[in-house]
């Protein structure tokens, strides 16, 4: 007997978070459609200039702009970002060191610091 595999597919929300970028800059044939695992891998191994453009000029997700402004996605929130933010904007942020930013990077040194202690603790045992 033969199984027949279907093809996987996923919306574009999903697609857009595994690809990093935020869904409602993408153009409107991604955001209508659905995206199969094919087209996912394809995205992710050759990217076409759109994706290319966004993943360097943003608007970012949340997770991205966190990540590039090493924070936490609630130290965001915690700071008053809830938007989507271009490369322009966190490069402006980086650049004006605000109390916030400082204060949640500290903050997640902390995190990354305490996290590396448990590992090593529970590696030794």
């Amino acid at each position: 007997m033969k199984s027949h595999q279907s093809t996987q597919t996923m919306k574009p929300a999903t697609a857009a978070k595994k690809l990093g970028v935020y869904l409602e800059a993408t153009p409107a044939e991604f955001r209508e459609g659905v995206v199969s695992r094919a087209e996912l891998d394809a995205f992710q191994a050759d990217p076409p200039q759109w994706l290319r453009e966004l993943r360097a000029k943003g608007p970012h997700p949340r997770p991205v702009v966190a990540e590039k402004l090493g924070v936490s996605i609630s130290g965001l929130a915690r700071g008053g970002i809830t938007e989507p933010l271009t490369t322009e904007q966190i490069e402006a942020l980086k650049q004006e060191q605000p109390e916030w930013l400082q204060k949640e990077r500290a903050t997640q040194a902390e995190v990354r610091k305490e996290a590396a202690r448990i590992k090593k603790r529970d590696a030794e045992r």
